[in-house]
């Protein structure tokens, strides 16, 4: 995270807007979350781009690296931005973050295991979802899991 690093030498804690990718990985009806290391709540997998990278390169790397998982095939879900997307990590640093999220169907094991920005991971059925989800992504989650309910109108229609 050369980039961040650089930019946070030259501005501090001030607001940094970021554009991150994310993975909503589902499997018979449950999502996959991570419990964070930096905050200590769960979340989809995910991080910020790097310069150069696609969102779909940036979404595959960071599902490998915070899972042990490659993504065979990632499908756009959304682009989510504005207030909700604010916050201010426990070291300071404040960000806003554009997350374009796609969801991971089909997935399989690399080998390896989660990097150390992951506590742990887990399978939660979509009823049965930890109280300590990260704000910030806490909405997408729940739209998502009301859509595939029938609850919400499904992308596309």
């Amino acid at each position: 995270m050369d980039y961040i690093t650089n930019m946070r030498s030259m501005i501090g804690n001030r607001p940094l807007l970021l554009v991150g990718t994310s993975v909503i990985a589902v499997q018979e009806e449950a999502i996959l979350l991570q419990r964070r290391a930096d905050t200590g709540s769960w979340a989809y997998p995910g991080g910020y781009m790097e310069p150069g990278e696609t969102p779909e390169e940036s979404a595959s790397r960071e599902f490998l690296e915070e899972t042990g998982l490659i993504a065979n095939s990632l499908n756009l879900y959304g682009v989510f931005a504005g207030e909700t997307r604010h916050f201010t990590y426990p070291n300071g640093h404040e960000v806003y973050c554009t997350d374009i999220v796609y969801t991971c169907y089909d997935f399989e094991p690399s080998g390896q295991t989660h990097d150390d920005e992951v506590l742990e991971l887990e399978w939660f059925p979509f009823h049965a979802l930890p109280a300590d989800i990260a704000p910030w992504v806490r909405d997408i989650i729940e739209k998502y899991i009301a859509e595939q309910e029938g609850s919400l109108p499904m992308k596309g229609d």
